[in-house]
This record gives C-alpha cells, structure tokens and sequence, in this order.
C-alpha cells in the first residue's frame, strides 16, 4: 500500500534532483511555469524507478527551446507540432511539452493540436489519473534548508487511485477511448506494469470500444504489445486484454485458445495452460539470465506456442482428444498474425522456430537420443536453443509431481549432452567437412544443383557421425557420388 508521507518524501527528492533544478530555475527566471509530470510523478509516489523525465509547461515550442539552448548540450524539435521540445540537460535526456488542450475528430487517432493555458487542462485529457498528475517545479525550490516549494497538482484524483491500485480514466471513459483508442491497450500494460485493477466504468467501455482499435496503426498496437511482454507480469495485462475482448481486434487466436470442455470430452483447457507457461518461462529466464533484458520473443512464443490447437483439434473414437501437427501449424499462424503486426523479421522468425520445435523434445523425454539426434537438435534450433531450453522447460505444467521431476531430469540429461558434445566439436557451426568449392573439386563439377545435394549429403554424414576428417569426407563423397543412379 501507497505511504503517502514516504511518496512525498519522494517527491520532494525528485524536485531536488539536479536535472529538474537547473530546467526549474532557467523556466522561473524567464517567467514560465514548469512541471515534472506523468510516470515519473506516479513512479516517484509509489517508489518505483523513475527513468525518462517528461515535463509541461505554458511556455510556447519556440520559447522552450530558447530557455533550454543555455543549459543543455543538445536540442531536437522533431515534436515541435505537438508542442514538444527534447533536450539533452547534464547527461540526461528530457521532454518538454506546452500545456495542451486537444480536441479528436474519432476517424483518426491523431488529435487537432490545441496549445492550453493551464496545468489542470493539460493534466484532464491524459489517459489515466494516476499518470495525470504533476508536479509543479517553477519556480523553484529554495536552496536554504526551508522546505521546498514544489507541489503536487492532482485535479482527478490519481493519488487517492494509486492508493486504491486502480486505472480510471480522468474523464467519461467513453469520451477518452473515442479520442485515442490505444488508451485501451495502455490500460492492459498499465494493469501488468503496476499490478493494479481496471475501474468498472473504465473496463465496460474497453468491452463496449474495442472495435474502435482498427484506427490505430499495426505499428502503435505492436508497440503497446511489446510493452505489455516488457513487464514483470504480463500475464495480468493479457487477462484484461482477454476478458474485454480487446485481444479480438489484433491477437485472436490468444482467446481461441479458451477450448470448450463438455460432459464427454474433458480436456486442458489451453489457455490457462499457455498463461502458465508463460509465467515459468518469464521465472526461468530471470533465473538463468539474471539482470538481463526482457526477452520478448521468447515470451511471445510461450503465449502463443499451442494457437495451433484450435485448428488441428480432433475428438477421436473413446474420448481421446488430439492436435496433431499443432506446432506446424501454430508456427505458421504466428508469422503471420507478427507480420500483420510489423514484427521485425529476427522477432518473427524467432517466434516461429521456437513454435515449431516446441514439441521436439518429448522425443527425447520418450527414449534416449543418438548423438546424431542431439547434433540435429542443436543444428535445427539454430540461434533460438537457449529459448527453446526454456520454452521447453516451462511447456511442462502437470501436476503429476513424478511426470514433472521426469522431464525434467530428461531435459537436463540433454543440456548436458549438448554441452558435452559442444567441447569436442563445434556444435553451434555445424557444417560439412568440406565446403562447395571443394565439393567441385573432388567430383569435378560445376555450380548447379548437384553441389547443394553433395552438401546436404555430407551435411547429413557430419552430423550422423561427427567430425570424421576431410579425407574421410572425401572418401564418402566419392563413394555416395559414384552410387548416385
């Protein structure tokens, strides 16, 4: 629960941080107003980390950037339409908005920029209250140990909502989604990021608008995507996303895979499923690469690792439910459904390879291996075997404790194959003996098709029988061309 005497202690740091100091002295001494505001208000409150420091103020675009030329090593004013002036003040990279007043005509997202007069205004038509808050800078606190003159402006509410761990829009939700229906997406990742609930009223309008995320860009909506995955926990993000049927308009086949389960076919039910899966890929990788990035494309395949499910779902004679050819399948809806998006192709790609080889290792977890299967493992997971490590790990959520231990000492029986074979040879550059040049040597040949069916011929033989050296390979070459019909 929110301490407000620790968060305005907080606040009261956050006005004396030097960066914010030296842009509320230069704004007080040309006689403009300035305020920190949104997330790092809301962060410093709630004792988050505060990152990029976003300000307002009533100054105008032109006369911002003259006040922060003086005090800043760098300057850009590639949102100078929208009111908003970006500088580089002691090392730190700030924005500085005029207040703004917006009106949206509901075609498009993009809002007919109208420069405010007053913080309250300005502070009204952001998207939630509690990042609707700010705190007011200019002029600046005194440098004498008196206490400082900073203040919080909070006309909505947004501190009695953080205390509440509650999203409300600051006006009728209706009226604030019909003018950026992205909001609606925020609202997902603001509820991961923050660990906190949608208001009633807000998530009813979400239910009731959702169709209205068609004017948002793929790019935006991938973006606020990417951003949900980023957090802690987007598995709370994801529900809401799912329950309003937000998810409908952009990644349908996330609710899909709600299977009905009736009184004759009973059957997991693949969405709780892949929401768990999801939350022990997110503690694995936390676990075996602590302090590293997010890794999203590892998050987006264990979410979306069984949507090939619903397609391929069968009720078989006696009750048996079966997916045959589910991860093929889920694979290719993937790449599509991210290409839709505007993935980038390495994220595309990544996600589809992890979801077609989601399955591979159950083989092994059936039966031991050769050495030649574990090398063709290694070689078709390619760049994405750490994730698939992990996917694979985190796909197991029986219940059976004695199911469970199994696979997993059967997974950690292969990683340590794996890494057993990688010291003798160079698993993660699998490749023939011999490349193509020597290829045509050896058999006296020219470029063509018959080099590539020579490669994947000793392709084949290196990884059956590991490294054999290139005069064996030579030998093996010749023989296999010599029995060619």
């Amino acid at each position: 629960m929110l301490n407000m005497a620790d968060g305005l202690a907080r606040l009261g740091a956050l006005a004396e941080n030097p960066v914010v100091r030296t842009l509320a002295e230069a704004f007080a001494t040309a006689g403009f107003d300035l305020a920190v505001v949104g997330g790092p208000v809301r962060d410093a409150l709630l004792g988050r980390p505060t990152h990029d420091l976003d300000f307002t103020t009533n100054a105008k675009p032109d006369e911002i950037l003259a006040v922060v030329k003086p005090i800043s090593t760098a300057q850009w004013d590639i949102g100078r339409a929208f009111g908003t002036i970006g500088a580089r003040v002691q090392g730190e990279q700030v924005e500085i908005t005029t207040y703004r007043a917006d009106s949206y005509d509901g075609v498009t997202r993009k809002p007919t920029v109208e420069f405010g007069d007053s913080i309250d205004g300005d502070l009204v038509r952001r998207d939630f209250t509690v990042n609707a808050m700010a705190l007011q800078v200019s002029p600046p606190a005194p440098r004498s140990g008196s206490a400082p003159a900073a203040k919080l402006v909070d006309p909505t509410g947004g501190v009695e909502d953080l205390v509440a761990g509650m999203l409300r829009t600051p006006t009728d939700p209706a009226v604030s989604f019909g003018d950026d229906p992205l909001r609606m997406l925020r609202g997902a990742r603001f509820s991961a990021q923050l660990g906190f609930s949608i208001e009633q009223a807000t998530e009813q309008a979400i239910t009731e608008l959702r169709q209205t995320l068609s004017i948002v860009s793929p790019e935006r909506v991938q973006s606020e995507l990417v951003r949900l995955m980023q957090t802690d926990d987007p598995v709370r993000g994801i529900r809401v996303l799912v329950d309003t049927g937000l998810i409908e308009e952009f990644l349908p086949e996330v609710s899909a895979l709600r299977l009905e389960v009736d009184e004759h076919h009973h059957h997991k039910d693949v969405y709780e499923h892949s929401l768990t899966v999801l939350s022990q890929a997110i503690a694995l990788e936390n676990a075996r690469h602590p302090g590293a990035d997010p890794d999203v494309p590892l998050r987006i395949a264990a979410l979306l690792h069984d949507i090939g499910k619903p397609r391929t779902r069968k009720l078989e004679d006696g009750g048996a439910v079966t997916f045959h050819h589910h991860d093929v399948v889920g694979s290719r809806m993937a790449r599509k459904r991210l290409q839709a998006l505007r993935f980038d192709t390495d994220t595309t790609d990544a996600v589809a390879k992890l979801i077609e080889l989601h399955l591979r290792f159950f083989g092994y977890a059936e039966g031991a291996w050769t050495d030649a299967a574990v090398r063709r493992y290694v070689r078709d997971a390619g760049d994405v075997l750490e994730r698939l490590h992990i996917l694979t790990r985190a796909d197991v959520t029986t219940r059976n404790k004695r199911k469970a231990a199994r696979l997993a000492g059967a997974y950690d029986d292969i990683e340590s194959r794996i890494a057993a074979l990688r010291e003798q040879e160079e698993l993660d550059a699998i490749r023939p003996e011999l490349d193509g040049n020597r290829i045509q040597e050896v058999l006296g040949i020219r470029p063509g098709r018959e080099v590539g069916e020579a490669y994947r011929f000793l392709l084949d033989l290196r990884l059956d029988e590991g490294v054999i050296g290139a005069d064996a390979a030579e030998q093996r070459l010749r023989e296999w061309w010599a029995a060619r019909d």
